[in-house]
């Protein structure tokens, strides 16, 4: 299966950069996965598509303020993304300068903090802050927009690159899907008799590295920490005992509930995961699927694709851009029903 095969045209004017004015204000495209047919409504519709009964599977993260500016002690100048919180002081993260520090240098964060070059593991980079981690990021660091959303980080990014039931700090890029759910709307949903439960899955920054192979069995997917709790896999079993269906909130969510029912059975899981979804891979426990577009050959795409089909994902993706669609992080979205019989790439005549 060729990464080429995930390619569509996306013109520039339709990459969403700042959000609408409310977050339910979003277009929805759905796609009946069954019949492949497509319906054109906005996002506070989704509401008809759910029914009393239904579980809806939401990541709680939080987008932590992860990017910093700063200085080498010699003076070249360097940009940190911090990708994993190790402990109260250590993280591990990508550092952009002129050339990589050496162990031992130290780093000068505009803001005024310090931190030490420990160890360098692969592309990343083991660094200790003089000040604990989590407070001095909320004190000096910005918003680790996306690298599409091509401007700086403003102060209203820091409420809206954030959902609103985000608990646990550790993520370094949004579960964008959960964007488009005020307060309001998540207390409508429930007085429908909609369940809800919540996962974690600390999103990093790899999620937006392209994929560098021709074929996609090739390709190794990054790590990302989650957690599946025991009241999760109740809330499920629940769910099918009263024949409702497991609606995953965004493709974090996927992978986090898919993660821990690798073996065809949902379990309690807390760790790392490099889950990769893809047409021919099965899906153990999602029924319907709420998620943003996603960029061009991307392994979020793909996963959308083994869900819903890739004829049926990649129609639906030339009818977004047809109508205008607001795409990625702060666009608009998808409600999809799972393809009982999906086909690849490969099964097109």
């Amino acid at each position: 299966m060729r990464v080429a095969d995930f390619h569509f045209e996306l013109p520039e004017a339709l990459i969403a950069r700042h959000p609408l004015a409310e977050r339910r204000a979003s277009r929805l495209l759905v796609l009946d996965g069954e019949t492949g047919a497509l319906g054109h409504r906005q996002f506070a519709d989704l509401l008809e598509y759910l029914r009393p009964g239904d579980l809806m599977v939401f990541n709680n993260t939080r987008v932590i303020p992860a990017r910093l500016f700063g200085q080498k002690a010699s003076g070249g100048k360097l940009e940190i993304l911090v990708e994993r919180v190790l402990d109260s002081h250590r993280v591990l993260a990508h550092v952009r300068s002129s050339k990589s520090p050496k162990p031992g240098t130290r780093l000068l964060i505009d803001g005024g903090a310090e931190a030490e070059m420990l160890a360098r593991h692969d592309a990343l980079f083991e660094l200790k802050f003089d000040d604990e981690v989590l407070p001095l990021l909320e004190r000096v660091g910005h918003m680790p927009l996306p690298p599409y959303i091509d401007r700086p980080d403003e102060a209203a990014d820091r409420e809206r690159y954030q959902t609103v039931y985000a608990r646990h700090a550790g993520a370094v890029a949004a579960p964008t899907a959960g964007l488009h759910f005020d307060q309001a709307l998540l207390e409508t949903i429930a007085a429908k008799g909609v369940e809800s439960a919540f996962v974690t899955l600390h999103v990093g920054a790899g999620t937006f590295q392209p994929v560098r192979v021709e074929r996609i069995e090739e390709h190794h997917m990054h790590r990302e920490w989650l957690e599946v709790g025991q009241d999760v896999v109740d809330a499920v079993a629940a769910c099918r005992a009263r024949g409702g269906r497991v609606i995953a909130v965004g493709t974090t969510s996927v992978r986090s509930l898919e993660s821990a029912a690798r073996d065809g059975q949902l379990k309690a899981f807390s760790g790392d995961t490099d889950i990769f979804l893809y047409p021919g891979r099965p899906f153990h426990v999602v029924d319907a699927l709420v998620t943003n577009f996603h960029l061009p050959e991307s392994t979020l795409l793909m996963l959308v694709s083994a869900f819903a089909g890739y004829p049926e994902t990649m129609a639906a993706y030339a009818a977004a851009v047809d109508q205008g669609y607001r795409f990625f992080s702060y666009g608009d979205a998808m409600f999809i029903t799972r393809n009982p019989a999906p086909r690849g790439p490969e099964d097109q005549a």
